[in-house]
């Protein structure tokens, strides 16, 4: 009993927290989509016309939804552990008799419902410029919670050996946002030179990318059960980590 009133404490107190200020969370990736439908979708995509046989509107549409899970989980739980740092509140969870799956379930739970609901908004976005009928939705619907999941350990992670502020959007700017623009939002990995495809390979966006794609319009460059196995793997290698860390202190205790 005390667990599950521990969790809802730190899961509703992380919603709480960026629903209160939803015009900076929630309205922004609407106005981001929007550009990203009207200058890529269709400016640029009726001169594409194509990609393996969708047309190219609906190619980019679970990328650009899928970018946005990925962005605003990994953000929510990074400057919202990193600031429980900072101002000294993880000394109130660390004295109190919570163990620590639950400081992390809640803190996850907290950033997979910001990525979800973002999620859900770039896509009724995408519903104004394009109609997409779901191909697989049991796909769709795992790896659009999954990809929250895994970016959301990534951002605890990051917040965790976080010492400054600058520290929290160093992972983000630098290596998150160039592997989701390189993990085929915009393009089809067998339209690039060979080599590049095979280091393509390496970036573990581009199977959630893929998966997500093939879950809503049938198409992927990549094997959908492997690249499943792989996401899910990173999560369970996340959470071991996540929780290693918790225990010896690392970040938090010193």
């Amino acid at each position: 009993m005390n667990n599950s009133i521990a969790f809802r404490t730190i899961f509703f107190k992380e919603i709480r927290r960026f629903t209160r200020i939803w015009p900076q969370t929630l309205l922004p990736p609407a106005i981001t989509t929007s550009l990203y439908f009207l200058i890529f979708g269709k400016l640029i995509g009726e001169r594409i016309g194509y990609i393996n046989g969708v047309s190219y509107m609906d190619y980019i549409v679970p990328g650009v939804i899928l970018m946005s899970v990925i962005s605003h989980s990994y953000s929510n739980v990074v400057s919202s552990f990193y600031s429980t740092k900072f101002q000294r509140h993880i000394e109130e969870l660390l004295v109190a008799p919570v163990p620590n799956w639950i400081i992390l379930a809640g803190y996850i739970g907290g950033g997979v419902v910001r990525g979800i609901l973002v999620g859900c908004v770039v896509a009724g976005i995408s519903m104004m410029f394009t109609e997409i009928s779901v191909t697989n939705w049991w796909i769709t619907v795992s790896v659009f919670v999954l990809t929250a999941t895994l970016f959301s350990l990534a951002g605890f992670v990051n917040a965790v050996f976080a010492d400054s502020f600058d520290d929290i959007s160093i992972i983000p700017n630098f290596i998150l946002t160039p592997l989701s623009y390189l993990g085929g939002v915009f393009y089809s990995v067998s339209m690039l030179p060979e080599i590049w495809q095979k280091i393509a390979l390496g970036n573990p966006i581009l199977y959630m990318i893929n998966t997500f794609r093939y879950g809503l319009i049938g198409v992927s460059d990549i094997n959908v059960m492997t690249a499943m196995l792989i996401i899910v793997s990173f999560i369970l290698i996340l959470i071991v980590f996540c929780l290693f860390l918790l225990a010896k202190g690392t970040g938090i205790k010193n």
